[in-house]
């Protein structure tokens, strides 16, 4: 169900992106400014080169003109990047929901419980437990290391080969569902500033056709105001990979430390659970005769009469 509703987000977020290079495309000239405002007599004023028409009012080359550049107040910013936001704030919402969900799921406490773990290898190694009764025990602990001992406890009484065996492969198991959802977050870490040079490269290829279909060559500022725009997807794209990666390979390094920790606790199970271990532990210990003993068995040997 995760997995199905992630497709269809990402899938979304490219239809939006591919609707709107369709749309850039299309767009072969500049769009025409309504004039608004009072009219302006300039027949008595020296007119030195083109006019331009500016917030509805005609100025000519010497007016006044608008600061050009990249914006920088958040409204200006999102106002920019328009639809591009729509995968950008689709791919943090997707990195931030999984990351607190592995962090969650990742705990050392729920996957390797010391209130479980201890107290169930010392009454293994004390002989307190049998099959059932270890059954048991794992079966009502939800951990992931329960589920791997589960494993090795179903072969009770086996030889150390097949127990390992079992173990490895309940191992494998929980090793998965640990590293679960975290190629999400590798992949948005990938994902994200292709989007934005995707975006980059559209905005540049609009700026320069806003300058060619205008007939403005020459004029600089408005190559630098579109090409700065441009560069905020990639901004935006950068900005989401870099947390999601160092994300990622912090998780991913948690699973690794968890994994090599289990397999050492796993190993104590084989030793008690398998054929070797069970010989060894039920081998009668020689008895030890004291000193005391030996005088006595000495005395009655010589008392007996012959």
């Amino acid at each position: 169900m995760v997995r199905r509703t992630l497709f269809i987000l990402l899938s979304g977020a490219t239809l939006l992106v591919a609707a709107g290079a369709a749309a850039f495309a299309q767009d072969a000239g500049p769009t025409p400014i309504p004039v608004t405002g009072p009219i302006v007599d300039l027949s008595d004023q020296p007119i030195d080169g083109p006019l331009e028409v500016r917030g509805g009012e005609v100025a000519g080359p010497n007016a006044a003109a608008k600061p050009t550049g990249i914006p920088t107040h958040p409204i200006e910013i999102l106002q920019q990047m328009s639809f591009w936001l729509v995968p950008f704030v689709t791919a943090s919402i997707i990195a931030l929901w999984f990351a607190i969900e592995r962090m969650v799921v990742l705990r050392r406490t729920r996957v390797i419980p010391p209130s479980f773990v201890e107290p169930f290898l010392d009454s293994l190694e004390e002989r307190r437990l049998d099959e059932a009764n270890a059954t048991d025990l794992c079966e009502k602990n939800a951990s992931p290391i329960a589920a791997v001992f589960l494993h090795g406890i179903h072969k009770w009484g086996r030889p150390s080969v097949e127990v390992e065996q079992a173990i490895i492969d309940g191992g494998e198991r929980q090793v998965g569902q640990l590293r679960r959802h975290l190629r999400v977050l590798n992949g948005v870490a990938t994902v994200t500033p292709l989007i934005g040079l995707l975006g980059t490269v559209i905005g540049m290829i609009q700026a320069f056709n806003d300058i060619a279909s205008s007939g403005a060559m020459g004029k600089a500022d408005q190559l630098a105001a579109g090409i700065a725009i441009a560069l905020l997807t990639t901004a935006f794209g950068l900005a989401i990979a870099i947390p999601s990666l160092v994300m990622f390979m912090y998780l991913s390094g948690k699973v690794e430390s968890l994994v090599l920790e289990m397999d050492e606790l796993a190993q104590r199970v084989v030793r008690q659970v398998s054929a070797e271990g069970l010989s060894v532990k039920r081998r009668p210990a020689p008895r030890v005769r004291s000193t005391v003993e030996d005088a006595n068995s000495t005395q009655r040997t010589e008392s007996v009469p012959r």
